[in-house]
Parts: structure tokens; sequence; C-alpha cells
């Protein structure tokens, strides 16, 4: 997916960039700057955004907005209306998000109330910046929290017995996660405007050991590496 994501913005400057080429060429005479070419800055890159893992609430809404606005500014749709129903729809949706998140994973949080009940450990980086490294220590879980600040945790060497929790909250700040190579993950989130990305090579499925990420994102991301 992520792999599907770069050949999108890839093949998007391909194309801009033949476009310039063949106007200046006078080959062509593509209006570039047509009525409403800046929504193009809202759609594409929520097009693309779709293609990553993780939720993909923010991007549809997005996608949607960013819809409306080339429409109105091509007069199909009226402004005003666009205008009016833009933060009803946007915090509908949102909501709808979080309901069907907690649905849809409702069976993995019972399958780990244990592991998440024994998630003494909390780690805050608000306005600053904090480095963990569970090297040669047996890991359980724990609750990590960025606000304004950013956070590494390193698990490559962590010893995991059984599955872990971990809740993550990022506010307009960043949480890196660094996970062994013979661990599955799977990945729950809320996100407005950030989300989670998942950037790794190998991903093992069938692995014993399973991490369960639990994110909240507001004007925030997380990486998982």
């Amino acid at each position: 997916m992520e792999k599907m994501s770069n050949t999108l913005w890839g093949l998007v400057l391909i194309i801009v960039g033949l476009i310039f080429g063949l106007n200046a060429l006078d080959i062509t005479n593509i209006n570039v700057f047509f009525d409403g070419w800046w929504t193009l800055l809202i759609i594409v890159p929520c097009f693309i955004d779709l293609f990553r893992v993780g939720d993909k609430t923010g991007s549809i809404v997005g996608l949607i907005i960013g819809i409306s606005l080339l429409l109105g500014c091509q007069d199909l749709l009226d402004f005003k209306l666009i205008w009016k129903l833009m933060i009803p729809f946007s915090l509908v949706a949102i909501g709808l998000s979080i309901i069907l998140k907690d649905t849809f994973y409702s069976m993995m949080k019972k399958k780990n109330e244990k592991q998440n009940k024994k998630n003494s450990k909390e780690y805050t980086a608000t306005f600053s910046s904090q480095n963990l490294d569970f090297s040669n220590e047996t890991f359980e879980g724990c609750d990590l929290s960025a606000v304004f600040g950013g956070m590494n945790c390193n698990l490559k060497d962590a010893s995991m017995q059984n599955d872990v929790v971990i809740n993550i909250s990022s506010i307009f700040g960043g949480i890196t996660l660094y996970v062994p190579n013979d661990v599955n993950v799977k990945i729950a989130s809320s996100s407005v405007f950030g989300g989670v990305s998942d950037h790794r090579k190998k991903k093992n499925k069938e692995a014993d050991v399973t991490i369960y990420v639990n994110a909240t994102c507001l004007f925030g991301g997380v990486e998982i590496k």
C-alpha cells in the first residue's frame, strides 16, 4: 500500500511536468489554472492517502470536501450550501468512524483486556521530546502520549512473551514506534488531520506475538518502523 501511494505521487508529478513542458513547447494548450484548480491541492493528497495503511476517515472527509469545493467553483453546487454542511458532515463522519472502530475492534480489546490492564507504565512528551528504549527488557505494553512534542519508542530488542497493547495519543505531535521483525502489528486508530503510517518493509502476519496499537491522532501522526 505504501509503494502504491509513492507510485501515485510519482505519476502525479510526471503528469504535471509533462503538461507544463508540452504547454511551454506550444504542443498543447491545457489550462492548468482552471476555476477551482486549487481544490486539487486537497483532492489529490487525500485520494493518495487512501492507499496508505491506517485510518482513512480524515482522507475521506477531505476528499469529499475537496470535490464539493471543486463542483462549487464550477457552479455545479451552491457554495453557501457547501459551507453550511461542511462542519456538520465532518463531525458526523468522525463520529461514525469512532463508533465503527470501537465495534470492529471490540473483540480485539476484550482479548487483550488483561494485557491492557497491566499497562501501568505511562510516558508523556509535552512541549518536549523523549526517547524510550526497552532493549533487553520484558515489555508488556504501555501508554504513550505526545502533546506538542515528539517521542521515539524502541522495541527492536525487547522481549515479548505474550500479545501486548500500546495505547497512543498524538495531539499536535509525533510518535515513532520501532518494532521487532518477528512480531505482528494490528492497528486501530481514530484520526483527524493525522494518522498512523506503517513503514515496515517486512510484515510477519504469522508471528506468535502481536502488538495491538490503539492510536488517537489529532493534527498528529504515528509512524511504525
